[in-house]
């Protein structure tokens, strides 16, 4: 799965880590100032940045551009040394592109979130005076526009480099395994995990990978705004007053809602591999029975079928449940801002712009700390697909 696109996978992503956590570490450690000695003016880096689409062109943005192929350059000359591996143009530049554009989406984020808080205290402004003049609530409005014209630029470019990514890594596979095919032919369902499991598994880990980066960089970036914002809100409901109100609040309602979520849904990646199973099994007997008049006879159709509707009636069963405590959790999850906020609206130590940019704080460092809650149905599904698939290529272990 893994091997047929990477260079030695395991030492492969094990080295991409820790040398992405140095660069990380020495870029918080005083890295984002030294660009100051290629030319760059003193002070830049604790300049405060623009909210406007002029941000991602500011001195501190180019000089971490420039931080990224510093540090990619010799990381990819390395294993092109090492390893040089036939699909490495797309599987670690490819890689390193798509991480670049999560990155570049979670900054776009972070500048939404800061616009927010003035284009909601013009309205409020408005809304108090019972007037005002059009050309600020425009001005703003065209902040955001440019803005969005941005992000949506790169994701549609990101979403197309994604396709071809994907389709890659399908093909890294298919190839890997026809290779095997004379052996592997004998494996029931091969060609379902050759033509449709290859692509379903590199489509979801691309996906679920994706966004667990993007929840690590989302906590990285929107953490830090929401330990500023604490200071406003020092008291809970129900609990009453704590330091970091906001912090708490929204680790404990995550670590509740994806303990939930695990308790309930446990049973259903096991049932997703069975029902594979047996519907692969039920199809191969169909298609025997399109060449050979002694196969698919009604009885041992019916017996096949049998199973796959034991299985299905168990899995509605089981989803029944979970989709009605995972929908509830995440309805809960819209007022629960609201919630914690509620002490400090009624005492009105909150504006309007500033209770906006809470809850979109808030909303987003909870979404990264719920990243189970909102994957565990597409983690089941991968689950299953990779059992099919490490029962598959252990047939080529036995062959060697």
């Amino acid at each position: 799965m893994f091997k047929s696109f990477f260079p030695s996978p395991a030492w492969f992503f094990s080295s991409a880590a820790i040398w992405v956590v140095f660069s990380v570490v020495l870029w918080y450690f005083g890295g984002s100032g030294w660009g100051e000695y290629i030319g760059f003016h003193h002070g830049y880096a604790q300049e405060t940045l623009p909210v406007s689409v002029s941000r991602f062109w500011h001195l501190s943005y180019l000089w971490f551009y420039l931080w990224v192929l510093v540090f990619f350059i010799p990381f990819f000359v390395f294993w092109r040394v090492v390893a040089n591996h036939p699909w490495q143009m797309w599987s670690v530049i490819g890689t390193a592109f798509i991480i670049f554009n999560v990155w570049f989406n979670v900054q776009v984020s972070v500048t939404i979130n800061a616009w927010y808080g003035p284009f909601w205290d013009i309205i409020q402004k408005m809304v108090s005076k019972q007037g005002g003049t059009l050309v600020g609530l425009y001005g703003s409005m065209s902040i955001f526009l440019f803005i969005a014209m941005a992000a949506v630029s790169v994701n549609v470019i990101n979403s197309f480099f994604v396709s071809h990514y994907i389709f890659r890594w399908r093909t890294a596979m298919t190839e890997y395994y026809t290779t095997h095919w004379a052996k592997l032919r004998h494996t029931e369902g091969a060609s379902q995990r050759v033509q449709e499991d290859t692509m379903r598994f590199a489509t979801i880990i691309e996906g679920l990978g994706v966004q667990f980066i993007a929840a690590i960089m989302t906590l990285i970036a929107f953490f830090p705004i929401l330990l500023q914002f604490s200071k406003y809100v020092n008291e809970i409901p129900v609990i009453g007053a704590i330091p970091y109100a906001l912090v708490w609040a929204v680790i404990g309602w995550s670590v509740f809602g994806t303990l939930v979520i695990i308790i309930t849904g446990k049973k259903l990646p096991g049932l997703e591999y069975n029902n594979q199973k047996v519907e692969a099994a039920y199809r191969k007997e169909l298609v025997y029975g399109e060449d050979q008049a002694d196969r698919a006879e009604p009885a041992t159709l019916k017996q096949l079928f049998s199973k796959v509707r034991a299985n299905y009636f168990k899995l509605y069963f089981h989803y029944a449940y979970f989709n009605l405590v995972s929908t509830w959790y995440l309805q809960l999850d819209n007022l629960y801002g609201f919630f914690i906020l509620s002490p400090a609206i009624a005492a009105g130590a909150l504006t309007l712009g500033l209770i906006n940019q809470i809850l979109s704080v808030l909303g987003q460092v909870s979404s990264s700390f719920q990243y189970l809650i909102n994957s565990w149905k597409t983690i089941i599904e991968l689950i299953s697909i990779r059992k099919r698939l490490i029962a598959f290529e252990s047939t080529i272990e036995q062959e060697h």
